[in-house]
C-alpha cells in the first residue's frame, strides 16, 4: 500500500515507484536544495520575495513546477530564518505567519478540517480550523469529511477491515471520486480562499488512491 506523503508536500514529479520513506527521495531532495543553500540570505530573501510576487492572486497546483521549487527555496529559508532576520521586502498583500513569521502562503489539503491550512514555509499550521474564515468554514469542513470517506478506502486493511472479493473494483470506484474531490478543491475552495489569502496552493494528487496530478487535467 503506497505510503501518505507528509501534508502539504508533493513528491518530486514523475519519480515513482519512489516513496517519502525511501532514503533516495531524502537524497534527492537535499541534492535539489543545494542551490539556495548556496546563495548568501540577501539573495535567497529576494528570489523568495519576487516568486511569492508571482504567485500572488493565483490557487497553485503543489505539483507545480514552480511552486515545487519555491518549497525547496522555503526549506533553505527556514533553516536559516530568513524571514525572521527580515531580509526581504515581503510583497503587497502578505502578511506574516503566525507560525514562523514568513509571508503567509497556505497549502489547501484534505486534512482541512482536523489542521486548518498549512503554511508552505515551516509545514505547520498557519490557520487553526477555527480561524477558517466564516464563510467558508462549513464548506472547508464539510469537503474534508466527504473526501475522507473516499481516501479511506484506501487504508480498509491496515485499518483492520475485511477486504471485500471486489476491494479492487471498490479501490478504482475511490479514486474517481477522488479526482472529483480533488478537481473541486482546485476549482472551487481554493478559488475562493483567495478572497481572503493573496495566493493559495492546493493538493492536487492522492498518493494511496494512486491519483496523479495529470489525472485531473481538463481537456
Amino acid at each position: 500500500m503506497p505510503v501518505c506523503l507528509p501534508l502539504g508536500q508533493a513528491e518530486p514529479y514523475n519519480v515513482a515507484p519512489m516513496t517519502r520513506d525511501d532514503p533516495r527521495i531524502d537524497h534527492l531532495w537535499k541534492e535539489y536544495t543545494e542551490v539556495f543553500m548556496a546563495m548568501d540570505d540577501l539573495t535567497l530573501a529576494r528570489w523568495m520575495a519576487q516568486t511569492l510576487g508571482q504567485f500572488a492572486k493565483r490557487a497553485w497546483r503543489l505539483s507545480h513546477p514552480l511552486v515545487l521549487t519555491y518549497e525547496l527555496a522555503a526549506k533553505a529559508a527556514h533553516e536559516r530564518q530568513i524571514w525572521l532576520k527580515g531580509m526581504g521586502i515581503v510583497p503587497a498583500d502578505y502578511i506574516a505567519a503566525e507560525c514562523c513569521r514568513a509571508p503567509l502562503f497556505p497549502v489547501l489539503s484534505r486534512d482541512v478540517a482536523e489542521i486548518g491550512l498549512v503554511c508552505k514555509h515551516c509545514s505547520e499550521a498557519c490557520v487553526q480550523p477555527e480561524d477558517l474564515p466564516v464563510e467558508m468554514k462549513s464548506s472547508l469542513v464539510q469537503w474534508a469529511k466527504q473526501y475522507e470517506k473516499v481516501h479511506a478506502v484506501a487504508h480498509w486493511e491496515e485499518d483492520g477491515k475485511r477486504l471485500p472479493h471486489d476491494y479492487e473494483k471498490q479501490l478504482e470506484a475511490a479514486a474517481i471520486k477522488a479526482e472529483k474531490y480533488l478537481r473541486e478543491n482546485g476549482d472551487k475552495l481554493a478559488q475562493e480562499l483567495l478572497d481572503y489569502y493573496p495566493a493559495v496552493a492546493w493538493e492536487d494528487q492522492d498518493e494511496c488512491l494512486s491519483v496523479r496530478p495529470e489525472d485531473l487535467c481538463s481537456y
